[in-house]
């Protein structure tokens, strides 16, 4: 089954800021990424980087995945980024080391030589080299270890030049695609960040347009984004109640070897059947973190 834990929100908390890691720690989201790229100045970038690494020896996040998302190597501080959090990920709670602008193969490589073999590594789709890339960067993605894909839309934007309105028309094709590609190689995926902080009725629309195209969840820069995007990306009542119908219907002794059964005056077929587990799955976690 795929990977069944939720990632309905994953939030970039500035890595040089030791209350808001303390924070991090208490807070509604299913992923925490310390950053210590965009949100981070030149002359604080050691000290995030040692804050970064000290979280994760510290651990304290409970079920939340911890990230932490690292300059690039073909910047000034990303190799020291790079060798801390190994550490850190040897000795600690880290789950995974976010890599950005991931635009071929040869990056992937180079970033798991720099990491070694164990640390878990998610990449930042976030250049126009990147979406033409998609496939080759999936197959990249299983042989180097990396988990997840995050979408960059504002380096994206920035790249194309393009002037997305509410409905992000000049990004749709992207958007698509990545999630076509990541489902091809079996990766989970998270849309990208929504700028404007207090309008929570476009973050809304916008989390629902990443639902329905498919991301796992959604990438976040506010607190009070937080239950917007875990209400959304989180499995709805009728898709559940369908799941058990469905589950229920495959393990009835009857359905002993069919491939394709007649549900409630519906054609469902196994490959249903694997949907509705992992759906099940999903809100059985998402249930647990409740608790």
């Amino acid at each position: 089954m795929p990977d069944a834990r939720p990632r309905r929100s994953a939030l970039y908390l500035p890595g040089a800021n030791p209350r808001a890691i303390d924070k991090a720690r208490t807070l509604a989201c299913d992923v925490v990424i310390l950053d210590l790229e965009d949100s981070v100045g030149p002359e604080a970038k050691a000290e995030a980087r040692g804050l970064a690494a000290a979280a994760a020896r510290a651990g304290g996040f409970g079920a939340r995945e911890l990230v932490i998302r690292v300059n690039g190597l073909d910047t000034p501080w990303g190799a020291d980024d790079l060798a801390a959090v190994a550490r850190a990920g040897a000795e600690g709670n880290l789950g995974a080391v976010l890599v950005p602008k991931a635009a071929s193969p040869g990056d992937l490589a180079a970033y798991r030589q720099a990491l070694g073999p164990v640390t878990p590594i998610w990449a930042m789709i976030e250049t126009c080299a990147a979406i033409f890339a998609l496939d080759a960067l999936g197959h990249a993605s299983r042989a180097e270890g990396v988990e997840t894909w995050v979408i960059g839309v504002n380096d994206l934007i920035k790249e194309m030049r393009c002037r997305p309105g509410a409905d992000r028309a000049p990004l749709l094709p992207a958007l698509a695609s990545a999630v076509m590609a990541a489902r091809a190689h079996g990766l989970a995926i998270l849309d990208g960040v929504f700028n404007d902080i207090p309008d929570l009725a476009g973050l809304e629309r916008e989390c629902r347009q990443g639902a329905d195209f498919g991301f796992d969840g959604k990438s976040l820069i506010h607190p009070t984004h937080l239950d917007i995007a875990n209400r959304v990306f989180a499995p709805d009542a009728l898709a559940v109640a369908w799941a058990r119908t469905v589950t229920a219907a495959f393990e009835a002794p009857e359905a002993a070897g069919k491939g394709v059964l007649k549900v409630e005056g519906r054609m469902v077929e196994r490959l249903h059947l694997d949907q509705a587990r992992r759906l099940l799955a999903v809100t059985r976690a998402i249930a647990g973190r409740g608790a």
